[in-house]
């Protein structure tokens, strides 16, 4: 064998070798590279307790209870299922009921999932009172299509 031949061997080696990495690591990524699961999706899936994850979906209506402390419960629903929900800390600014959020945990064995970081999702036509205010002034406000978006701009806190 020559050297030009033994050199494209080993680089023939090396790029395989990389591509079976890469591979391997693409299969055990698979069920995770998605955001987050709703409460369907959980279902469907039969994740056990323990198992760290994302969920998302709404506040149900009428599902949130302040306990002692700065302990809540609530539930999050896709519409369809939806999942018990555990937290303990301060709620974002965002956060209410009928509103979007994600929240970071794991499933206990009684089915809650224990949440040690939830995030408020807004609207992404959100917009800061100062903005609307300039759009009155100008003529160009939409008028009731966007008065639910004339949010104050001070309420700021854990959003994506």
């Amino acid at each position: 064998m020559t050297r030009k031949q033994k050199r494209l061997v080993l680089i023939g080696s090396a790029l395989s070798m990389f591509g079976i990495a890469v591979g391997l690591v693409l299969y055990q990524l698979r069920g995770n590279i998605v955001f987050f699961y709703g409460p369907t999706e959980m279902t469907e899936k039969h994740v056990g307790p323990g198992v760290r994850l994302r969920i998302g979906g709404l506040v149900e209506n009428g599902t949130l209870v302040h306990l002692a402390g700065k302990s809540v419960t609530f539930k999050v629903t896709d519409g369809k299922d939806d999942v018990a929900v555990a937290y303990t800390g301060l709620l974002p600014d965002l956060f209410r009921e009928g509103q979007g959020v994600v929240a970071e945990g794991a499933l206990d064995k009684s089915g809650v999932f224990q949440a040690d970081n939830v995030l408020a999702k807004h609207d992404e036509r959100y917009m800061p009172r100062e903005v609307v205010d300039a759009l009155k002034k100008q003529g160009k406000w939409a008028g009731a299509a966007g008065q639910a978006n004339s949010q104050p701009s001070e309420q700021t806190g854990a959003s994506y």
